[in-house]
């Protein structure tokens, strides 16, 4: 198995890549969706409902199942990782971070959805950074490993 480890490393950049860019995207919709009076632009309303919607279900859900499953296959690799290494749980916390991040976007998109948003667009503003600064620890751990 450890032969397809170039392959299933490739596949996992490109689940990450299209993971991150939906990431990154979603939050800036959430800020456009908030600035929008629903009742005076009821059709721009619906339209970021279905464009989140769709972002979410279509691009984000299968980019990070496809992103944990080929890093899963690769983490029980023989050799891959040392389970003794701190940059190791390092990132596998950064991870979950960006699944709880993405679990607060399902949660607000459906707020939209319902029309109980409650957050403002500096809110999503300040949201957005969130995942920046858990892919740069992660990139950083991946490339770097630092030894603690």
């Amino acid at each position: 198995m450890i032969a397809y480890l170039p392959w299933l490393l490739a596949f996992h950049v490109m689940g990450f890549t299209a993971w991150m860019a939906g990431i990154f995207y979603i939050p800036r919709l959430f800020v456009y969706h908030a600035q929008l009076d629903e009742c005076e632009e009821p059709k721009a309303y619906e339209r970021y409902c279905v464009m989140e919607h769709k972002l979410l279900r279509q691009i984000m859900a299968p980019a990070m199942v496809f992103t944990l499953l080929t890093g899963g296959i690769m983490s029980f690799l023989p050799g891959v990782i040392d389970w003794q290494s701190a940059w190791w749980w390092i990132k596998l916390a950064c991870i979950a971070g960006l699944i709880v991040f993405q679990g607060f976007c399902f949660h607000y998109q459906k707020a939209f959805v319902v029309r109980k948003n409650q957050n403002p667009e500096r809110f999503y503003r300040f949201f957005n950074e969130v995942p920046t600064i858990l892919m740069m620890i992660l990139v950083l751990m991946i490339c770097v490993r630092p030894s603690f």
